[in-house]
């Protein structure tokens, strides 16, 4: 098959319907990445470019004083019958187009694409990293493997993730930690249930627990950051005619990213600490990832916000951020569309944010408003 062709100079509108109409469902982001290697490789002047699997990294060494690293992911979730793309006039938002990753994320590789393109003498060097696997386990993302196998080209002052943000700044993220609250106890023929030790009644205190909690608010950099503690999931039981020796509840922690991993698992031993000493439940993490701070106060990002016109707030949710705030480079989310339509069968985007970003990255990149 032809690789398909990429116009980097074209609105960037037209170029996100271009990427959206690649199909590129995690794991399968050969066809999009050999589309977006041969574009940089022919459209653009002054770039490094660098093929890693279907990761594709390109970077400019001019000896400027300060780095931006510009990343988006290349893959999207299961296509649910919205593809080809479609460009809808005259609505009360103005133009919108639809289809499958026009929010996540392809509306925000395409501006950094058309920039790549097109700004001739940017005030900072630029890095681009575009990768696979963001929208399925963590194992798999490329921007990971970029970090353990060329952490050099993750090196800079500031990074930008494209993720939507409704053309806002979201900085940092949320840490994420889950962890499984299990009760053991004797099974026994319901008709004589206490003959036996039901394991599920041993989880009352913690769903109690969870109803009552209260969760922390607290504010850094300016963005208000919300805690949640929350059951997700809830397992135990044989039969209907038998008292269960087994059971479990899943909590999921987001905390504020003024928390470690450590300090988060302290925090829900804590909470849990009654539960944990007085019905013998056993706790367990099963899953946890850092947050990231806002960085707000670096130069770099200061310079970005103020091209924002001051315009910022907090992220809900953990995203690949955090692997850049553990590498020490203040990082915020930044791209068009709605997070709330990420995923969704109508998926869609405004037209007027995805202008709206490329030139808000504009005037940053070039230096107008530092």
């Amino acid at each position: 098959m032809s690789t398909p062709v990429l116009d980097l100079h074209a609105d960037p509108v037209d170029l996100t319907a271009a990427l959206v109409d690649i199909e590129s469902e995690s794991r399968n982001e050969t066809a999009i990445a050999d589309a977006v290697e041969a574009a940089l490789r022919t459209q653009t002047t002054g770039f490094e470019i660098v093929r890693h699997g279907n990761r594709v990294l390109a970077r400019t060494d001019r000896g400027r004083p300060s780095r931006v690293i510009l990343a988006g992911h290349l893959d999207t979730v299961p296509v649910a019958g919205n593809l080809p793309h479609r460009r809808e006039t005259g609505g009360p938002d103005g133009d919108v187009l639809h289809g499958c990753g026009t929010v996540d994320m392809k509306s925000g590789d395409a501006v950094f694409l058309h920039l790549a393109a097109t700004m001739t003498d940017p005030a900072h060097d630029l890095t681009l990293i575009f990768y696979d696997c963001e929208e399925i386990a963590a194992e798999f993302n490329g921007l990971g493997a970029v970090e353990r196998e060329l952490p050099d080209w993750l090196r800079g002052d500031v990074a930008i993730l494209g993720e939507p943000t409704a053309g806002l700044i979201e900085a940092g993220c949320q840490g994420t930690l889950r962890v499984r609250l299990s009760a053991r106890g004797v099974r026994a023929h319901s008709a004589r249930s206490w003959m036996g030790d039901n394991a599920i009644h041993k989880l009352g205190g913690v769903l109690t627990t969870l109803a009552a909690y209260r969760p922390r608010r607290v504010d850094i950099d300016g963005c208000e950051y919300r805690e949640g503690l929350s059951a997700v999931g809830i397992g135990g039981g044989v039969a209907g005619n038998v008292v269960p020796d087994e059971s479990w509840v899943d909590v999921n922690f987001r905390f504020a990213p003024d928390r470690s991993v450590e300090q988060a698992v302290a925090h829900v031993r804590e909470v849990f600490a009654d539960q944990l000493a007085d019905a013998e439940l056993t706790f367990a993490v099963t899953d946890s990832a850092a947050g990231a701070l806002p960085g707000l106060s670096h130069p770099a990002a200061a310079a970005l916000v103020s091209a924002a016109d001051g315009r910022f707030r907090a992220k809900y949710g953990w995203t690949d951020v955090s692997r850049f705030s553990a590498l020490g480079i203040p990082a915020v989310n930044l791209g068009p569309g709605d997070p709330n339509l990420a995923h969704r069968v109508d998926e869609r985007v405004p037209v007027s944010q995805i202008g709206a970003v490329a030139d808000l990255l504009r005037a940053f990149l070039s230096g107008q408003l530092a």
